[in-house]
This record gives structure tokens, sequence and C-alpha cells, in this order.
């Protein structure tokens, strides 16, 4: 680890302030930047601890029905939060199936928000990475690429963003807060991370010095509430990234779909939504042809970054699931393994659906 500055600011002004100095990195609940630095990937000349600004930290209900979180809120104090977990249950459903307990104690919102896009070949110095260091190349293309990205993707990076958490904030529209030397300004979740292009290997909308505040769900968010599900794919049952997530919501009313979110993790550099698959659904009834339709309609254009293919079947038939268990409605208690493609009591639903 390298030599660095540490300063913890009193107020927003000062971080702020601190954040927008050369080399400067803001650290929350440590559990993305600390890793990243402990093995040279990440090397700030200044930390600025900004867990003690005052004013982050608060779940507040807005007057227009929003909901605000403040940066700081630990990831285990919005799962658990009982209002919460009620009004957005696909939210608090990933909070829980994301890292380990100890992780979730430490995660916050802001930082949460902020993870790197990347893979095996950012987390190691010595791989050509064009995240972590711009014009060396892409080690990953020809790699090890069973679980990278299959939409969405350049020749400049291939790698999948990691959050559980932003995927149903994708899928509810949620607003990010953000404080800078410019001053405030809101931006929809959707455009926090940038795909790669042709030029770049993407990365955060954020401008030097800028900070996360906080985050707004919008009031028709907790519309959703009664079919609402967020499943997570996974090669272990607990502190394992997505190979693929789902996010999906519906409101229904005699039996007929009047809107539907769907987003999925673990497929490109960012929560991928299409809200042309979302319009597919409304006014419909819910049955497994609809969803199959939607969620091929969702993965539109996708096509293996390499040895891969088998992704784009699985993220289909992933979210045709997730649409099948919202429709059944929200659970009255949350499942033993939160967000398992599994049951928590065995079902005879006949989940099949093919690519």
């Amino acid at each position: 680890m390298n030599l660095f500055d540490y300063i913890r600011p009193t107020s927003l002004d000062e971080a702020i302030a601190a954040g927008a100095t050369p080399g400067a990195a803001y650290l929350s609940g440590g559990t993305n930047l600390l890793d990243l630095m402990k093995i040279g990937v990440k090397t700030p000349a200044t930390v600025v601890d900004i867990t003690r600004l005052p004013g982050l930290d608060s779940i507040e209900r807005l007057a227009d029905g929003a909901t605000r979180i403040g940066a700081m809120v630990r990831n285990s104090d919005l799962a658990h939060d009982s209002d919460f977990a009620t009004a957005y249950p696909a939210v608090a459903e990933a909070l829980l199936s994301g890292a380990s307990g100890q992780l979730r104690n430490a995660a916050r919102l802001g930082g949460n928000l902020m993870q790197q896009t990347r893979c095996a070949y950012y987390q190691d110095p010595k791989s050509a990475c064009n995240r972590r260091a711009p014009g060396t190349g892409c080690a990953a293309i020809g790699g090890e690429t069973r679980n990278h990205a299959v939409i969405g993707w350049s020749d400049q990076c291939i790698a999948t963003h990691p959050s559980d958490f932003c995927v149903p904030l994708a899928a509810l529209g949620a607003v990010v807060e953000i404080a800078g030397p410019d001053g405030t300004r809101d931006l929809p979740i959707d455009q926090l991370h940038l795909l790669p292009d042709a030029a770049s290997a993407g990365g955060m909308a954020l401008h030097p010095g800028e900070l996360i505040t906080g985050l707004r769900l919008p009031p028709e968010a907790a519309g959703f509430r009664a079919y609402s599900r967020y499943l997570k794919l996974r090669e272990r049952t607990s502190y394992a990234f997505a190979i693929v997530s789902a996010a999906a919501m519906l409101r229904i009313e005699d039996g007929v779909i009047l809107e539907a979110r769907l987003a999925l993790g673990g497929v490109a550099a960012k929560p991928w939504r299409r809200p042309e698959a979302e319009a597919m659904l409304r006014g419909t009834k819910p049955d497994a042809e609809t969803f199959h339709a939607a969620a091929k309609a969702l993965m539109a254009g996708a096509k293996p970054s390499g040895d891969n293919a088998a992704k784009i079947t699985l993220a289909k038939r992933l979210a045709t699931r997730a649409l099948q268990r919202a429709a059944e409605g929200t659970p009255g208690v949350m499942p033993a393994l939160p967000a398992s493609v599994f049951p928590s009591e065995p079902t005879d639903r006949g989940d099949h659906a093919d690519a």
C-alpha cells in the first residue's frame, strides 16, 4: 500500500475542497477502496474520510411520498428498516443478498453506488486494463470471460458492474444527489455508470471533487410493493457477486399488469434496463409467454464478449423467473436465502422458459 495523507473533514464544504485536490479519494465504508489499495490497484495521494459528515446518515420520508436515503446510511440498517423494507421489498432483498453480514454493517449507500466496475484483470496490476490504466488494453478479452459482459460492452472493457443494490434502484428510477465544487445536482441512477465505447472503458459520471450525498426513490416506486422480487444467480449462496441478477416489479389490478419495471445485473457495466421491454407488459395478463417475450426484448442485441454465450440464456431465463415470482406476490416474510433463484418451499411452478 502506498503512503497517503488522511483527512477527516467535519463539514461538506471542507470535504469537497479536500476531495477536489489531485489524487484524492473519498472513504466511506471502505469495503471496496481499502481492498483495492491493499493490492496496489488504487493509490490515492489523499484519503478523505467522510464518515463523520453531519446529515448524511438518515432515512427520510418526504412530503411528496418520495424516500430520501443519506449516503452514509449502512446497508444493513437500510435493509432492516421495517418501513423501508415494506415499501421497497426488492431493494431490501438485494441488500441482504450482497456480501456478508459484517460487510453489510460497514458498507454505506454512497460507497455501494461508487463500487468500481471490475473483473479479476482489473484487480491484477500486472494485467492490461483500460479502466485501471487507460490505453493499456483489455487483458480480459481472450482470457477467462465466463462472467463478463454480454451487452453494452466494447473492446475497451468487458467487465460488469457488481452491485446488487443498484439493480432494483435502476428499475425504480432512483435519483442520485451529488455535491461538488460547482454546487449540487441530481442525476438519474441510470446515468451514473457510463458504458464503455470505442474510445473509453467507461466509468462514473462524476466530476473531480464531486461527492454522492444521498439518493431519492420517487413517490411512485412504493406502488410496486405488492408484486416485487429480486433474484440472484451466483456460484455460491453467500459472499459472491452475481453471475446474473434480476429485479422485477409489477402493479397488478384485476389480473392485468398496469405497470412493470425490470432490470438485470451482472450483464453489463451498469444495471441493464430497457423501458420498451417493460412497456410490452403493460395491459397484459401475467403469464410465462408474455414474461419470456419481455425478457428477450430486454436482452435484444446481446452478444458474447468471450466464452460466455450461455450467460445470455441465463439472463433471459432469470428475468422471466423474476417476473413470475413478482407476479405471485411479494413474500410476507423475507425468504431464508434472500434473492435465491430457488424457492424457500418446493413448488411445481414449472419455470422452464427457454432462450
